[in-house]
């Protein structure tokens, strides 16, 4: 459990300076919320397209050539990702409906040998989350929430089934935020139907979504989550003990709502069977479109 409590260390560490932000912005003392009107707001986080390739022409006759660039394996990443949101809100209250889904493909076009297709990214998660404002502080809220949602995939792969996850939070985060949109620390209930003998899971988890404009037309955000189980009903193999996502992105503004710039992305975590963890990096660059629609 000690690299639990780096990782949520280290989240708020890294909170801290989006929390001193805020203060500057907003000076006034505890208070509970203010009765004002209700808003419901249509959030397009990312419409996102990711691509990256590599070609290599003529690579077999170089493949003794001491020029990597000349006898590599010629490659194609794309992967299209849809991140949205439903998000009524009001004084005392905010209430989100969002769904994320994306879809990779890595398609590897080896020197020797057959081409082959592999999948980098398939996910569709639905959540709904009411979160309740007990006090505002310096520009962000703060309250206790709870979520359902519900993990799936587009494909099953060939080698594992399709992911079937229900999934539930209870904790208590700082939102709202003009950098800070999300901190928060929850407990976790997985019922986990992936597998023919269904499982069910406890974990604690935290988790992380900021965002910072660093000069006109340009914002850097990172968002993710540690989560660490710590109880199953019964052995399954390839339940994993912990689970860290991180992504950060740099995106630059090319017309209106439409940006395009660098992100990194990092996957980690360790199945109870294994005796070392699996990681996955991924570096690229994507081309985003954005928006927040005023419905009332």
């Amino acid at each position: 459990m000690s690299f639990t409590k780096y990782l949520l260390a280290g989240a708020l560490f890294l909170a801290l300076p989006a929390v001193a932000a805020e203060s500057t912005a907003d000076k006034s003392a505890d208070k509970p919320a203010e009765q004002s009107a209700s808003t419901l707001k249509a959030n397009l986080r990312r419409l996102g397209f990711d691509f990256s390739s590599t070609t290599v022409k003529n690579a077999r006759i170089y493949q003794n050539s001491p020029v990597s660039q000349f006898n590599a394996d010629s490659q194609t990443v794309i992967k299209g990702v849809f991140d949205g949101a439903l998000e009524y809100d009001r004084s005392n209250l905010n209430w989100t409906n969002s769904l994320l889904m994306e879809y990779g493909k890595t398609k590897l076009k080896p020197v020797n040998g057959p081409d082959t297709t592999n999948e980098s990214a398939d996910q569709i998660l639905f959540t709904s989350e009411y979160t309740h404002k007990l006090w505002s502080h310096n520009g962000l809220d703060f309250g206790p929430f709870v979520s359902a949602g519900y993990q799936t995939e587009f494909t099953e792969s060939q080698d594992a089934p399709r992911t079937k996850i229900i999934r539930g939070k209870a904790g208590v985060k700082l939102f709202n935020g003009t950098i800070l949109k999300d901190l928060y620390v929850a407990g976790v209930y997985e019922y986990d139907m992936t597998y023919p003998e269904h499982v069910s899971k406890s974990a604690g988890e935290v988790g992380w979504r900021a965002e910072y404009t660093l000069r006109e037309g340009v914002q850097f955000s990172t968002d993710g989550y540690y989560r660490d189980y710590f109880s199953y009903s019964h052995y399954i193999a390839e339940d994993l003990e912990y689970d860290l996502k991180a992504t950060a992105r740099m995106d630059v503004i090319l017309m209106n709502n439409l940006t395009f710039g660098p992100y990194v992305s990092y996957r980690q975590g360790k199945s109870r069977v294994a005796d070392k963890k699996a990681s996955n990096t991924q570096i690229g660059v994507s081309l985003t479109y954005k928006n927040l629609y005023d419905i009332f």
